[in-house]
């Protein structure tokens, strides 16, 4: 990508940051996806301390991006639909308040724009039950631990890869073929 094009922030939590991170680092647009943890009370927390729960932070993923090539709303469309933003504090067999659903925003336009699209969710019943997903401004964040950066990439034999992240990946291929990179790729 060009220096001279604006880029962008999103930060989202949306289970574990190994499935989030796979997801994003599917998608035109995208120039950076790093997993790490926000919205606790501990500086610089590891992935040992987040994982008992006790510090409030939730895993997520910072996603550097270029509104050029794919806007916030198709963000929270992938967001949305690559997890159940249904569930409170679980995803799958991830249970903790680190596992909630959460989007941390940088801007009064990015909460406008997420607190609107939970509203239209709501009110499709798209997902049968209401949106437990919060909104809250981005008020620190820290990056994950090199062995949790990529951990997809690297261990896609692992049996949480197959059976988790296998899955979710499938199913954004499905339903966001046109924001993939393979597809802005073949359109050249």
């Amino acid at each position: 990508m060009e220096n001279s094009k604006k880029k962008e922030i999103a930060v989202l939590g949306g289970g574990c940051f190994w499935c989030t991170e796979a997801v994003f680092r599917m998608l035109r647009g995208v120039s950076s996806v790093e997993p790490g943890y926000s919205g606790g009370t501990k500086d610089t927390p590891t992935y040992e301390d987040v994982c008992t729960g006790e510090t409030k932070h939730v895993e997520v993923v910072r996603v550097e991006y270029d509104p050029s090539l794919i806007s916030y709303r198709e963000l929270l469309a992938i967001f949305f639909g690559s997890h159940d933003p249904t569930l409170m504090n679980r995803q799958g067999n991830d249970v903790g308040e680190q596992y909630r659903s959460v989007i941390f925003v940088t801007s009064d336009d990015q909460r406008r724009e997420a607190e609107a699209f939970i509203e239209e969710l709501n009110a499709s019943s798209e997902f049968g039950e209401r949106i437990v997903t919060v909104v809250e401004p981005l008020r620190n964040y820290y990056p994950a631990e090199e062995y949790n950066k990529d951990y997809y990439a690297r261990n896609p034999y692992q049996p949480y890869c197959e059976i988790v992240i296998n899955p979710k990946l499938e199913k954004v291929k499905q339903r966001f073929a046109t924001l993939l990179i393979e597809s802005s790729d073949q359109k050249k």
